[in-house]
């Protein structure tokens, strides 16, 4: 292999990087909250929140994230009364709300352990001391909760990274499915090697800026 094919094939392997790299911080940046939101009603005093809410976890959690992909983009346009919603939505916003729905289950989950952690007497000292709900919530349970649940939820970001591959499976165009399409053109496999190494270069980044993160919680 001489330089030129090697550049070549990074340059058009990488030319579906940006689509990765926007599902990548789309799905962090939208299932974070929501997740924390599904977590407050996992808890909520009103038991239909809270069947709602669980049930939405158990499902996401319970079925290949692929499955939910292709329910989403396929499946939605035939439902009773609001497929006709559904039928124009594009592949890659398909991909997006399945992403965003499935990791704002797991996220929610890590979460109501961060939560389970902090020790109910927490609670009763805030109570105590005067501060409200929302006082006690801002500047004592959500710093001790992300200080737990911050190693699992760098984990499941590093896992995100992998996950976006699953795009292939709406056709949308990525990193792997540009590599595919070079090997079937070159007959070479190499392209799969600089798929490789993009994932391994972005999980790198994405490391050490989690490990930085955590840092900043372990005081």
């Amino acid at each position: 292999m001489d330089l030129s094919y090697i550049t070549g094939t990074f340059l058009r392997v990488g030319g579906g990087l940006g689509t990765t790299l926007t599902l990548f911080f789309v799905t962090i940046l939208a299932s974070l909250p929501l997740g924390f939101l599904i977590t407050m009603l996992l808890r909520s005093g009103a038991a239909p929140l809270r069947w709602l809410s669980g049930a939405f976890v158990y499902l996401m959690r319970s079925t290949p994230l692929v499955l939910q992909l292709l329910f989403i983009y396929f499946g939605l346009p035939y439902l009773p009364y609001v497929g006709g919603y559904f039928s124009t939505m594009g592949r890659f916003t398909a991909t997006v709300w399945g992403f965003v729905l499935n990791y704002a289950a797991y996220f929610a989950e890590i979460f109501r352990g961060g939560l389970l952690a902090v020790d109910p007497g927490q609670y009763e000292a805030a109570k105590v001391l005067g501060l409200t709900r929302w006082q006690t919530t801002c500047r004592i349970v959500l710093p001790q909760m992300l200080r737990v649940a911050m190693p699992s939820v760098s984990n499941e970001t590093i896992t995100l990274v992998k996950d976006t591959s699953l795009m292939f499976t709406l056709a949308v165009p990525e990193v792997l499915q540009f590599a595919k399409s070079a090997v079937s053109s070159t007959g070479r496999t190499f392209p799969f090697v600089v798929a490789g190494i993009i994932y391994l270069g972005m999980n790198l980044a994405i490391t050490w800026l989690l490990k930085a993160v955590e840092k900043r919680f372990d005081y």
